[in-house]
């Protein structure tokens, strides 16, 4: 019987580390086009990363949220300004519309039946764009002056699919419902 166990055990062993240098380190990553951040998290759900550059003489702070995905799915990092979880949140989004080309920008989360319309935040965005490459997606903007200080509440999400340029609702339960927590942007 310990001989039919071991090659299974081999096999989980062995899947367990191809799955783990997969999901390589947020500072180890080299971003395209010799950007740099100097700071940055390897957050706890969703196989995401978020690198930033904080400034604090202007209060904004450069930011690139990066997370694991399919061609087909979405990605989504935001600030919450007045709570914690989704509701409230400011969100940047990313995906790929229907003539292919990949599309960001900032939507307000309102309610937990929000759509990920295009709408302006709370505070202010410039510099949005994405990139699509090894199924990785990732978000890069410039956000601020940030009114509350360098401490944040942020959640990310994440979605499979994306109907007529607007992405699909996400999971309800796992690590989808996990994904937030508090940052400071000067101390990490």
């Amino acid at each position: 019987m310990a001989i039919t166990s071991t090659p299974a055990l081999f096999i989980s062993i062995l899947l367990s580390l191809v799955l783990i240098s997969s999901a390589q380190s947020c500072s180890k990553y080299t971003f395209p086009g010799n950007q740099a951040f100097n700071s940055c998290i390897d957050l706890p759900f969703l196989q995401a990363n978020l690198h930033w550059n904080y400034i604090p003489s202007t209060r904004t702070v450069h930011i690139a949220y990066r997370a694991n995905q399919t061609s087909t799915g979405w990605i989504a990092w935001a600030i919450n300004p007045n709570g914690t979880g989704m509701v409230g949140s400011q969100a940047l989004v990313a995906f790929h519309n229907s003539n292919g080309s990949l599309t960001a920008y900032p939507t307000p989360i309102t309610s937990y039946t929000t759509s990920l319309r295009p709408g302006a935040l709370s505070f202010r965005v410039s510099n949005i764009s994405a990139t699509y490459a090894d199924n990785q997606m990732s978000i890069f903007a410039v956000l601020g002056p940030l009114q509350n200080g360098t401490a944040v509440n942020h959640v990310w999400q994440a979605g499979n699919s994306v109907i007529n340029d607007i992405p699909s609702n996400h999971a309800t339960t796992g690590p989808n419902i996990q994904s937030m927590g508090t940052l400071n942007f000067l101390s990490g």
